[in-house]
């Protein structure tokens, strides 16, 4: 995938369907009521007002199962009052778009399609998180949007400058819109949560470069698309939605100033979202049942390199600690097979299962070194081998 933040706190979504609208205020929202500002949301309304709207964002935390089934009944709900519809993915960068098209014309299976995709490569979260959804649009016949951008361009971008990278390697992508300070506010503590060895004013500038290049690549990708469709949802991470901030905030300067953002909500003791987190929220109930087990991690920030997966930032008390991980370290083979992208690191650590070993080869200063981690079972805190 791109670069990875696994330490950024959830932020929340919301959900679907319709209690009585009077009430909500003073008591908590049920599990399957969508809301707003404190008030019960009736669902047929909401969808036929949101199918009058060029752009809707649907927020998600890439590895809750529940964010995605709510995902997918949304859709569903929209396509209903809206069939002439196109989804946008940031799981994907440009050049997938051949892809997604074969995918949604019948000519791949899933095999072909995550192999073509290079999905692990590209993404690296489970891909049967997804599945349902690509298979709704397929038989569908919804157009799938590839809004990302690779982790080169992008590092491109924010190392050389846009006017160093001609307009056709960056696919006419035009410069983003500076970040609101509530958003620079929120990726400041997201990044002071990852020390860099580094100058830390500069690498903060990087960081919040990055993520601008990351919001307007998936901005423009869904304002380009409002020219042919008549709605346009984007599934995209919620640290790029809630607040107004992220992919809101380029849409708008872009000129797309009627897009709605949701997301999932799970009610806290107190009832109350946080104000202004979205446009419209759906309330989960616990899900935890539901969901599978939390996937293995080493517990590092990793971007994309040349000669292998790069570590940016090392996690407290994580096993990327206790093995001796360092910023800087450049993870070239895991379980003896080459790494070149972040994707393929994090899918294999992913379906570790507990206990079991997974070798990894270091490069640090020149110097090569083989690690041997071990996942904890289930429960155990992690441990060096």
């Amino acid at each position: 995938m791109p670069r990875r933040y696994p330490f950024v706190p959830s932020l929340l979504v919301l959900a679907l369907a319709g209690l009585p609208i009077s009430g909500l205020a003073d008591a908590c929202p049920a599990p399957g009521q969508w809301q707003r500002g404190g008030e019960a949301l009736d669902t047929a309304e909401l969808m036929a007002e949101l199918a009058e709207r060029r752009v809707v964002l649907l927020g998600e935390q890439h590895e809750r199962l529940a964010h995605h089934r709510w995902q997918l009944h949304t859709l569903a709900g929209l396509h209903a009052r809206e069939p002439r519809m196109a989804i946008g993915l940031e799981m994907l960068p440009r050049e997938a778009q051949p892809v997604l098209d074969a995918w949604v014309a019948g000519e791949l299976d899933e095999a072909g399609f995550l192999t073509e995709s290079d999905w692990l490569g590209a993404w690296g979260y489970d891909p049967d998180f997804y599945l349902p959804i690509l298979h709704f649009a397929r038989m569908q016949r919804i157009p799938l949007l590839a809004l990302n951008v690779t982790p080169a361009l992008r590092q491109r971008l924010t190392t050389e400058g846009w006017e160093a990278v001609p307009a056709a390697e960056r696919h006419g992508l035009t410069p983003p819109a500076a970040a609101s300070m509530g958003y620079r506010e929120a990726l400041t503590t997201v990044y002071a949560n990852h020390p860099s060895e580094g100058e830390y004013e500069a690498g903060l500038e990087r960081f919040i470069d990055a993520q601008l290049v990351w919001d307007r690549a998936m901005a423009q990708g869904l304002a380009e698309a409002t020219q042919e469709a008549a709605l346009v949802v984007g599934l995209i991470g919620q640290g790029h939605v809630s607040y107004g901030h992220g992919v809101p905030h380029q849409l708008a300067d872009l000129g797309i100033d009627d897009a709605s953002s949701l997301l999932p909500w799970q009610r806290d003791d107190d009832c109350a979202p946080p104000t202004g987190l979205a446009d419209a929220l759906f309330t989960l109930g616990d899900e935890a049942a539901f969901e599978p087990p939390a996937p293995q991690r080493l517990g590092i920030l990793i971007d994309a390199h040349e000669d292998g997966v790069r570590v940016l930032g090392v996690g407290e008390k994580s096993l990327a600690e206790e093995l001796g991980l360092a910023e800087g370290d450049l993870i070239v083979e895991a379980a003896g097979r080459p790494v070149r992208r972040p994707g393929e690191l994090t899918d294999l650590v992913r379906r570790q299962t507990p206990g079991t070993l997974l070798p990894l080869t270091v490069t640090r200063n020149g110097d090569t070194e083989e690690l041997l981690a071990r996942f904890p079972l289930r429960g155990e805190a992690p441990q060096a081998p």
